[in-house]
């Protein structure tokens, strides 16, 4: 079947193209410390939505369930490819602020903004606690985890000897229960009853489906040929452009005088996950909670449990630093605030712009306390 790209995906893939292209140039020219940085930081944004867009497209072959599987392993290769780069360069601090930041900005920020969109266009919103309860109880535990070597090793426990092999014993727990929870994932991604995520040309929803509504103009499917050939591409871009972004960083923050903590907090995390998860935003706007809900409380789930378990247990062989999961005392405590406020946030099956407001606000006041480290 032959593939026709709507005006949205032919932009994105364009996009993609020409920042990935940018950031090439300036790596290899004399264009200042900080445009090379902005430059990489914008593509790598850009090729981590061209990677979930294109699993997304497999929606209408794979199912609902299936493909939220696909995207668990390939939604988050160029946050991956960024952490292999920067274990290589021995930027252990910078990753750990930026896989906790890549959490709090979906729990928080995202989760924040479309209860503000949400709740200022059609009021109350309310959506079903069941369908997100699963990925709670999911990232509750996996936060869980996190935190012990965290505790083991502040409270001067024998355990701080051991660090490593305790960080082994829990990343391999957390993949564990992500493999297990599989299963059960792919049951219970189905849409919500009546909900449309068909997409228009006027806009993006995220997710697979067929449109209730007739007089909807519905995305041109792509073939798996085309699926295929974007995802090989768009992942080799996102390799060489993460190497190229980590190679800016330290001169960048240097220049903007940043601290490498607030890089990763908030510039690293937001590149990597903004752009991909504004359609929660959109789908909260429509008055679809459940689906804007599904969508952002899966990316930090992800993250949680499968992004930071394998960069735990391929530090070792990726070579430079090692990375654990021992964090600092205030990432920890903010992580535990944040995970512990998305659960009494959501499970109460509504929400209003307030909450939305008093989320976003909270994001801001962490972001300004790592400006300084």
């Amino acid at each position: 079947m032959r593939s026709k790209l709507s005006r949205g995906d032919a932009r994105l893939l364009a996009g993609g193209a020409l920042l990935s292209a940018g950031s090439a140039v300036t790596r290899y020219s004399h264009v200042g410390r900080v445009v090379p940085f902005i430059v990489s930081a914008l593509a790598l944004g850009v090729l981590a939505a061209i990677v979930g867009r294109s699993v997304d497209r497999l929606g209408d072959r794979l199912g609902s369930g299936m493909t939220g599987v696909v995207q668990s392993a390939l939604g988050n290769l160029p946050e991956l490819f960024f952490g292999i780069f920067a274990l290589r360069a021995g930027l252990v601090g910078v990753l750990q602020a930026a896989l906790i930041g890549s959490i709090l900005a979906n729990v928080l920020l995202v989760l924040g903004l479309a209860f503000i969109v949400g709740g200022l266009r059609h009021g109350r919103q309310r959506f079903s606690a069941d369908s997100v309860r699963l990925v709670v109880v999911l990232l509750v535990l996996a936060v869980s985890v996190l935190m012990v070597p965290t505790l083991g090793v502040h409270l001067d426990l024998a355990v701080r000897e051991h660090k490593v092999v305790l960080s082994d014993i829990a990343a391999a727990v957390l993949l564990a229960v992500f493999v297990l929870s599989a299963p059960t994932s792919v049951r219970r991604q189905a849409p919500a009853e009546g909900a449309d995520p068909a997409e228009t040309e006027g806009g993006d929803a995220h997710g697979p489906g067929q449109s209730n509504d007739p007089a909807r103009v519905r995305t041109p499917a792509w073939s798996i040929s085309l699926v295929v050939v974007t995802l090989l591409v768009s992942s080799v871009a996102a390799a060489f452009v993460s190497d190229w972004f980590v190679v800016a960083l330290n001169p960048a923050l240097s220049a903007m005088h940043m601290s490498q903590a607030f890089a990763g907090l908030v510039v690293v995390a937001i590149a990597g996950n903004a752009v991909e998860n504004v359609v929660g935003v959109q789908l909260a706007a429509r008055n679809r909670s459940d689906y804007a809900l599904s969508v952002i409380l899966q990316s930090p789930a992800q993250i949680a449990l499968v992004l930071i378990p394998a960069l735990v247990l391929l530090s070792p062989v990726i070579g430079g630093a090692q990375l654990t999961l021992v964090l600092s005392p205030f990432l920890a405590v903010v992580l535990a605030l944040t995970t512990l406020i998305a659960a009494v946030v959501v499970l109460d099956g509504e929400s209003t712009w307030l909450e939305g407001a008093c989320l976003v606000g909270l994001y801001v006041v962490i972001a300004a306390s790592f400006w300084w480290g």
